[in-house]
């Protein structure tokens, strides 16, 4: 039986991490008794995850963990990342959604703001709006921005909106008036009017999911979290059951785009803060592994079977956004700054109109997956590349797992080839180059334009693809240092077992820095640490567990973007809003390169980060020992390289051999059960002593 407890019956000593992607479900066990790690891998199962999930957890507790005959009963913990919710997004699967707004707001989802990500660009295209209008209701209704009622709320109107959608089909409503941040009794009685009338439906009031100023920003969070909602209600009714039928004993948890986990039954309420459930865990491991391996900047690659997600990390801080856009979409929500390309190992790679080589968006998933595969795929991928060039085993992968094909690989390219008047090596390798300057691409949006150089950064790579692409992707970005960590494949998985509980609340009111209304910030201040108080009680964190972070989004009078400055611990005073002000002032120097001391500052946004602290899994060092690696050496193979233009002989390692002070040079490859690392020539590769492969790159 699942609870809410934090507790576990004593002989509960296993904390899991279950990372579900596109193609591979991950499994990390971490065993708080011995500190032993162990890590599983299984095909995911597009048609219903849970399966997929569940087999997962089983396979491991029994293969890996010595769960026996009740595989479950002793785990401790189980924290777990999807991507369900973005896929959704990206796909356009979600719910059939219904919208109740202010009058004359019906087409705001449409308009949207006048700043384009495109500005000069005839034909970018915009994302497809989430609400078709003759599902968009405008009602009669006006809240001042002092919370007082101009207009009251039409309830007549509401009533025959909701029996108009009901009629519709809609599976979810999303409820979005103006102002209904400061006073949200209009949207409370709204939501009230359509349980009654559809009964079933997921509603969501933005008041509710994004209490902060910005109507469009708003309507666009609570559009996006109903259109997720069903999705997400429908993935956890699924995956609670099967859990409960492995005899779980404590309730599971689900990781959020800000990498803290909440409970299943609050993440099924708010989906849109799980759009970056998958990647958010594999950012907040990266940062423990360079923490303790000495690498404090640090820029993150995670490439799995559908997409790759990068990452910046400045002197071993993430950097969290409180609004981002999202496949197109602004939602307020906090999570960390990651930035998705659909760039995999599942890409398909495809000849265009212009007669081009072109590799994704597309992806072939899990099933059929690559040609190699076997399963009747017939168009090339990412994968079959490796396979063909035999940076990959050509025979099976996933520790002998999973049988490949490369003859199959081979056929695809090769007919690729034809067309494209080349060799079928030369287009293979083609393949990969062109992947890596679409992922060298993502990596800039978040440095170069963002006045960071990656040159003074090191690549930390990791996810089932992220190793074999990480050196390619470093030289052509002129990075000189890639860290691979010991479990790269399972490392989102992994970050679930070094994350804590987490939850964040805001309010907006629009305040002058000063004197005169210290009383005012200190209420809103007072508001969010409530409800954050509130969710300490809820999820039964022990006092000495808990962790409150507390910020203030800040601007001049008259600018239209803020800066989040951190509010001293302690009562607010007169010498709190002396240290908001100088810590603005540095801020805004830092951001913009200069201050205006004289010019009024408003705080906008009042914001709470509360933390429960788990036990974590602990990254355990190891003395250096000798350099010789030979005894990890287990064979050779002809690997295919651009800089000999030829199959060449490469020495084989296995990952599970090697120890830290081991030393080699390439051509060499290194397997283990979730990763391939390829070393081309050139590359002198290092295990340092948490057994991270330090790749070292003349530049």
């Amino acid at each position: 039986m699942m609870d809410g407890s934090q507790g576990v019956e004593p002989g509960n000593t296993w904390r899991v991490g279950v990372d579900s992607g596109g193609t591979f479900t991950d499994v990390c066990m971490f065993d708080e008794a011995s500190g032993r790690i162990a890590v599983w891998k299984v095909s995911s199962t597009p048609d219903d995850p849970s399966r997929g999930i569940a087999q997962g957890v089983e396979e491991g507790m029994t293969e890996r963990a010595g769960g026996g005959s009740d595989p479950a009963a002793a785990i401790a913990y189980l924290g777990h990342g999807t991507t369900v919710a973005t896929n959704a997004l990206i796909t356009h699967r979600g719910a059939r959604v219904g919208l109740i707004t202010t009058g004359g707001f019906r087409d705001l989802l449409e308009i949207g703001r006048q700043k384009r990500p495109d500005l000069y660009d005839l034909f970018a295209e915009k994302p497809q709006t989430l609400v078709p209008r003759e599902l968009r209701f405008e009602l009669a209704e006006r809240m001042l921005r002092t919370g007082e009622i101009d207009t009251p709320l039409d309830e007549d109107a509401v009533r025959a909106a909701a029996r108009a959608m009901q009629e519709a089909g809609v599976e979810a409503v999303a409820i979005c008036f103006l102002y209904a941040f400061v006073n949200p009794v209009h949207e409370q009685a709204a939501r009230r009017i359509v349980e009654e009338e559809m009964p079933g439906a997921f509603i969501c009031a933005s008041h509710e999911i994004a209490p902060e100023f910005r109507e469009f920003e708003r309507l666009s969070t609570a559009t996006v979290n109903a259109y997720l909602g069903p999705i997400m209600h429908r993935y956890i009714s699924r995956l609670t059951p099967r859990l409960q039928d492995l005899g779980l004993p404590v309730a599971p948890h689900l990781t959020q785009s800000n990498g803290g986990v909440v409970r299943f039954e609050v993440a099924a309420e708010t989906p849109v803060r799980a759009v970056l459930s998958g990647p958010s865990t594999g950012v907040v491991a990266a940062q423990a592994i360079g923490q303790a391996s000495g690498y404090d900047d640090i820029i993150t690659f995670d490439m799995g079977g559908t997409s790759s997600d990068v990452a910046l990390m400045a002197g071993g801080e993430t950097t969290q956004t409180n609004e981002s856009i999202v496949h197109g979409y602004p939602i307020k929500a906090p999570m960390l700054d990651i930035h998705t390309v659909g760039a995999g190992g599942g890409s398909i790679a495809q000849i265009d109109s212009g007669g081009l080589l072109k590799v994704g968006p597309e992806s072939a998933g899990a099933d059929p997956g690559p040609v190699c595969y076997g399963r009747g795929a017939t168009e090339p991928t990412v994968t079959d590349a490796n396979i063909v060039l035999q940076v990959l085993n050509p025979v099976e992968i996933l520790d002998g797992r999973m049988k490949v094909h490369r003859d199959l690989a081979v056929e695809a390219i090769g007919k690729m080839a034809e067309k494209l008047g080349m060799e079928t090596m030369d287009v293979a390798q083609g393949i990969i180059s062109v992947v890596t300057a679409n992922m060298a691409k993502a990596i800039r949006v978040i440095s170069v334009q963002r006045g960071h150089d990656p040159r003074n950064y090191a690549l930390m790579a990791f996810g089932g693809a992220g190793p074999l692409h990480a050196v390619r992707l470093a030289q052509e970005l002129g990075m000189s240092s890639v860290i691979i960590p010991r479990n790269p494949g399972i490392l989102c998985a992994m970050g679930l077992l070094l994350t804590d509980l987490r939850a964040d609340f805001s309010t907006t009111q629009l305040t002058p820095l000063e004197a005169g209304n210290l009383d005012t910030i200190a209420d809103a201040m007072a508001k969010v640490e409530a409800e954050a108080g509130a969710w300490f009680e809820h999820e039964a964190i022990p006092a000495d567990k808990r962790m409150l972070t507390r910020r203030v989004d800040m601007r001049y009078d008259g600018q239209n973007y803020e800066l989040s400055i951190a509010l001293p611990d302690g009562p607010v005073t007169a010498e709190t809003l002396d240290a908001l002000k100088q810590g603005f002032t540095q801020a805004h120097e830092r951001m913009y390169g200069f201050a205006v001391p004289e010019e009024r500052i408003l705080c906008v946004t009042f914001r709470a980060e509360a933390m429960g602290l788990v036990k974590k899994a602990e990254l355990t060092a190891r003395p250096l020992g000798e350099a010789d690696s030979s005894a990890a050496i287990i064979g050779k193979r002809d690997v295919w390289y651009p800089e000999t233009g030829a199959f060449t002989e490469t020495t084989l390692y296995a990952r599970d051999r090697l120890l830290p002070g081991n030393v080699f040079e390439g051509p060499a490859i290194v397997e283990q059960m979730d990763t391939t690392t390829l070393i081309p020539p050139g590359v002198t590769a290092r295990v340092d002593t948490i057994d991270n492969l330090i790749l070292e790159l003349s530049r």
